[in-house]
């Protein structure tokens, strides 16, 4: 986006600030969450701009065990989340086979008052986005109330959906969020292959929908062995039905995928997780012109071995561009719909509630070997913490080509 588009609000929607070694995060009018550089953040807010000089030192001896910080206004680390993720209904009928929080017809959902004292948690916390999700977001009638709440206390509200089943009504109480995503995980047999049946083509014409009413769509594309193959199609058609953004999931075992057959008949393969930069390169050059591609923090790990990033400079220059693996408890936290703090969407929840979000989620995650030796250590954390306690380790990613090469062959 060109820097001359981005203007601070003047009106009731404040512009919000949070100050990062690389440059910012910012919530302006009109834009939602916009990352800018450190040059575009020392313009549009000079009173928060830092002297010319080298970068907060991020990957020094004083946070080499923790990882990466959030660094606020008065350059101090923050513990506050950037984004929380809010399940605003435990109900869907759809019945999807991997669905990460086994939601049911029977759901339950959180009251109107409930969910309002939660946006009202998250802005006392100072985050910038809140996430709604499910179950199933559409089958509230106030949905579209709850995202005008949000922006009424600075937050920027999007919300994910199945896009399955939306009546005009459905999807006109869509229009008020900054993001809509539709889950499309694959098209046609690879579609079926992750949710029990195959009903890509209704995803795609609410995309078209959705993107006509104004809307700003992208889609969330869980990868899986079968959805990987097929993924240059999702994209394309994604992007033909006017989705702007795409963004990669790693498969993870929560909700009804927590079981361990399935999870492991359908997780990536050490091989695919391996070749997956060089995968992501190809998408980028094929679709990047029409889609903006974003990961999973999850999928950090599967960058170790990759020659072009897995260096100590190129570790840094992933801290200045804000490229971060696991967030949970960092910048992101969950409630779910028992209105339960939770580090993120696919871990246990805590005893926190929902008004206790202001308070750290978690303790700072401190990798072992081979995690410790590893270049991107400082910015991938050990990987996704979901996945190693599900596989029945208390450390590293076991599915990181790095880990995965060196308990096979030792080290070298």
């Amino acid at each position: 986006m060109p820097l001359r588009e981005l203007r601070p609000s003047t009106s009731h929607d404040v512009p919000k600030v949070r100050i990062e070694p690389w440059g910012a995060w910012a919530r302006l009018a009109g834009h939602g969450l916009v990352a800018i550089d450190r040059e575009a953040r020392d313009r549009l807010f000079p009173q928060y701009a830092i002297a010319p000089g080298p970068l907060p030192d991020v990957l020094g001896e004083s946070t080499a065990s923790t990882g990466y910080e959030i660094i606020d206004a008065r350059g101090a680390p923050s513990p506050l989340p950037l984004e929380v993720h809010l399940a605003v209904t435990g109900r869907c009928a759809t019945g999807c086979a991997g669905c990460y929080l086994d939601a049911t017809p029977e759901g339950r959902e959180p009251t109107f008052e409930e969910l309002v004292r939660a946006l009202d948690a998250i802005a006392e916390a100072g985050a910038f986005v809140v996430a709604f999700g499910g179950g199933e977001p559409t089958l509230r009638h106030d949905l579209a109330a709850l995202a005008l709440e949000a922006k009424a206390r600075g937050l920027s509200p999007v919300v994910t959906t199945s896009g399955l089943g939306l009546s005009p009504d459905k999807r006109a109480r869509l229009v008020p969020f900054d993001g809509v995503n539709v889950s499309l995980d694959g098209i046609g047999a690879a579609y079926k292959e992750v949710r029990g049946f195959d009903r890509s083509n209704e995803a795609l014409a609410s995309i078209r929908e959705l993107s006509a009413l104004g809307v700003s769509v992208g889609v969330n594309v869980v990868l899986t062995k079968s959805t990987l193959s097929s993924l240059d199609q999702t994209l394309d058609e994604a992007a033909n039905h006017g989705a702007r953004r795409a963004q990669l999931l790693r498969y993870k075992p929560a909700g009804r995928a927590a079981t361990r057959l399935d999870y492991l008949a359908r997780r990536l393969d050490a091989a695919a997780a391996r070749a997956f930069p060089t995968l992501l390169r190809g998408l980028v050059r094929r679709h990047g012109a029409r889609l903006s591609i974003r990961l999973d923090c999850a999928m950090l790990p599967y960058f170790s071995e990759d020659p072009d990033l897995a260096r100590p400079e190129r570790a840094a220059d992933l801290v200045k561009l804000g490229v971060l693996g696991c967030e949970a408890g960092r910048h992101l936290a969950a409630i779910t719909s028992r209105g339960k703090v939770a580090p993120c969407s696919f871990l246990p929840d805590t005893d926190l509630r929902g008004d206790q979000l202001v308070r750290r989620q978690t303790a700072p995650h401190r990798p072992s070997e081979p995690c410790a030796s590893c270049p991107l250590s400082s910015v991938c954390r050990g990987g996704c913490r979901a996945v190693s306690a599900f596989l029945g380790t208390d450390g590293p990613d076991p599915e990181c080509p790095r880990v995965e090469r060196l308990s096979r062959s030792g080290p070298p």
